[in-house]
């Protein structure tokens, strides 16, 4: 938009300076007319005195008189040709405005040669070109519509496919409606570009022109020629961003590799541009799926069933629904993605399960409480020292209180070889426990004891090497890790 206003200026100006000029020539030749009168009658008779010369004007510059007018055009043609040759395929034109206005004389004082040179060093070649306008400024010049329609296209392919590219503009020429997505389709719905970008016609200087690769250049960088500062004694990573007016996280985002803990070094070079592309495109999908609907686990309570047992009632099935998805790419890499439709196909089934709440001191509830005040697990159930070790050991508790670890009845005290004063609790739900090498035991057979009561005192009675709580699980007969159990 700059360059045309300069132009229309330029143009008014000239045309202003073209009538003052006119003016001055008709004012001139009346006033040789007035001197002349009878030189016209000679004239007529033969007389061959009186001479046409040729003022030429560049702007309000007054540049000289030729003997002939003509020699302004084949200037203006060799210079053409010259530049024709540097410049091939481009549509040249002279950019330099003159006014020429012709005078008769009795004799011819001009110096053509001066002139001419004079004009050869004012002749300016323009080339006839696009101009790319990227938010109403003109950013560059391109060779043709050809030229300005390829930037386009791939400044587009660097965000969709051609294939993506050529189905879109299909459906935009077409007068039919765009059919509805189908399952598990994506097409592309819209292209946006970040500035309003348009083709203008201009005059610019021919080296001015830039190639399409130029032009994609320019359209992503901002610039042709990025700058590089070679390190200097003393550089630190903020001191050389702040001197090119950016900060340190730009510097580092545009050097790759480079990071707060690079140890820089005299002489290497960083990039200092800060990289600012003209006009950025976004490519808007649209995509349609079919999602599942996960179904939910619903718990019921059942007073009837004792705690710890469950029993599922109704098995959960997930439902079914069509999602369509707005996907925003930007370069390729997508940028955003967001829910723009959605309907639900089949409905989920909830799985439900029954618990039962029922609880009586002589049943356990099937979750086992640790034992002992607190203390650490000292061996693991498995292989130890030759045979296998059918429980845990805990030691080192806060007080040395042994426990219930769920609801049940005592079916079994008293000292044993091994593991010295024992106590065994049937839970009535298909679970035993043992506890082992206590210092004293206070419950007795055929008492019911509740979770969390006090049964004993950890010793280090029987085969034992330390006070601690030997503790063993069955589970219908059979020893299981307690550990599987404990919480």
């Amino acid at each position: 938009m700059f360059f045309k206003k300069q132009n229309m200026n330029g143009q008014q100006n000239r045309t202003t300076l073209y009538k003052k000029v006119q003016k001055v020539g008709i004012i001139t030749v009346l006033f040789a007319g007035i001197g002349i009168s009878s030189g016209y009658a000679l004239e007529k008779e033969g007389d061959s005195s009186i001479h046409t010369v040729y003022h030429v004007y560049s702007d309000s510059e007054y540049v000289g008189m030729l003997s002939d007018d003509k020699k302004i055009e084949q200037l203006k043609q060799e210079e053409l040709k010259k530049a024709a040759s540097e410049f091939e395929g481009l549509p040249l034109t002279i950019g330099t405005e003159l006014s020429v206005v012709p005078e008769k004389v009795f004799s011819v004082g001009t110096d053509d040669e001066q002139v001419l040179g004079k004009l050869e060093d004012m002749l300016t070649v323009e080339a006839e070109a696009i101009g790319v306008q990227v938010d109403e400024e003109t950013a560059f010049y391109v060779k043709d519509m050809a030229d300005y329609e390829e930037v386009i296209q791939e400044l587009t392919l660097q965000t969709v496919t051609e294939q993506e590219l050529a189905a879109f503009e299909a459906r935009q020429q077409s007068t039919e409606p765009i059919p509805p997505l189908q399952e598990n389709e994506t097409r592309l719905a819209d292209i946006q570009f970040s500035a309003t970008i348009e083709a203008t016609e201009g005059q610019i200087a021919p080296e001015e022109v830039r190639s399409v690769e130029e032009a994609m250049t320019l359209l992503n960088k901002g610039t042709l020629e990025e700058k590089k500062y070679a390190i200097q004694a003393g550089d630190v990573l903020g001191k050389i961003a702040s001197a090119h007016n950016m900060k340190t996280a730009k510097l580092m985002d545009i050097n790759p590799g480079i990071t707060e803990d690079t140890v820089l070094q005299i002489g290497q070079e960083l990039n200092v541009t800060a990289l600012e592309p003209y006009i950025e495109v976004e490519a808007h999908y649209e995509s349609k799926e079919i999602a599942p609907i996960q179904f939910k686990k619903l718990t019921e309570k059942d007073a009837s069933t004792f705690k710890g047992e469950e029993r599922v009632k109704q098995k959960g099935i997930d439902g079914k629904k069509s999602v369509t998805h707005l996907i925003r790419k930007k370069n390729g890499e997508v940028i955003g993605k967001s829910v723009a439709e959605e309907h639900v196909l089949e409905e989920p089934v909830h799985e439900v399960t029954v618990v039962g709440t029922k609880v009586i001191p002589s049943r356990g509830t099937g979750n086992f409480k640790w034992p002992a005040d607190g203390g650490y697990v000292s061996s693991q159930m498995g292989k130890r020292w030759g045979r296998v070790h059918q429980g845990i050991d805990i030691a080192r508790p806060s007080s040395r209180s042994i426990v219930a670890s769920d609801n049940g009845v005592v079916t079994d005290v008293g000292y044993h070889g091994t593991y010295g004063n024992r106590i065994v609790i049937t839970h009535n739900n298909g679970y035993k426990t043992l506890y082992a090498h206590l210092a004293s035991i206070e419950v007795k057979v055929g008492q019911t004891v509740p979770q969390g009561s006090k049964i004993g005192v950890m010793g280090s009675t029987g085969r034992s090497t330390g006070m601690h709580l030997h503790f063993e699980v069955f589970k219908n007969g059979s020893n299981i890790n307690p550990l599987s159990v404990l919480r």
